[in-house]
């Protein structure tokens, strides 16, 4: 390790290198892309791809739409706001009141939390508050936060899908006729 390095403090260190891993996985993987979209033969049709455009939720709502976005994010190295989203909806379905703890903490130390590996990009008061609701967890707990992120992504995100090569590829993939692209080649081992 080179000086510099050493004299990083330890945890961006771990940081980096967690970093590293996530990226070389990705990058490690060119068909990212809408793969997932298309399982079989079934892919979103033509008419399901334009009512995403009607709003945000229909498409969240949409198991093909929220693949697609989902593909989108990691594109754009922001999937933890989607994974962050969903965790919350998970947490508040919660049945056991003796699970939230933990669940809490779980969601908490992956999101929020400094040095967190999936840092969401909140204020400093909607981080100040979430921490003060983790003293007593409620299925609420997270629920500032969560508005803040799906704002978040219903602004911001959600315009730049529908204006991204990977939604025009999808819509005209959907139209009667189109043949799905040829996915690269790879070479088979000996």
């Amino acid at each position: 390790m080179c000086k510099g390095l050493a004299s990083l403090p330890t945890c961006c260190l771990e940081r980096a290198k967690e970093l590293k891993a996530r990226l070389g996985s990705i990058l490690q993987k060119p068909n990212w892309n809408l793969s997932c979209c298309k399982i079989g033969k079934n892919k979103p049709t033509l008419e399901e791809c334009f009512r995403w455009k009607e709003s945000f939720e229909k498409l969240l709502s949409s198991k093909y739409g929220l693949c697609a976005f989902t593909a989108f994010l990691v594109s754009e190295f922001s999937e933890e706001n989607i994974a962050f989203y969903f965790a919350c909806e998970d947490y508040r379905t919660t049945k056991s009141l003796d699970k939230l703890p933990a669940k809490a903490q779980k969601i908490y130390d992956e999101f929020i939390g400094c040095d967190a590996p999936r840092e969401i990009n909140i204020d400093h008061e909607t981080r100040d508050i979430t921490r003060a609701n983790m003293l007593t967890p409620s299925p609420s707990c997270f629920d500032m936060a969560q508005h803040k992120i799906y704002m978040l992504m219903a602004k911001d995100c959600y315009p730049r899908f529908l204006r991204s090569p990977a939604y025009r590829d999808l819509v005209c993939q959907a139209k009667p006729g189109a043949k799905a692209p040829k996915q690269p080649h790879q070479e088979k081992k000996a």
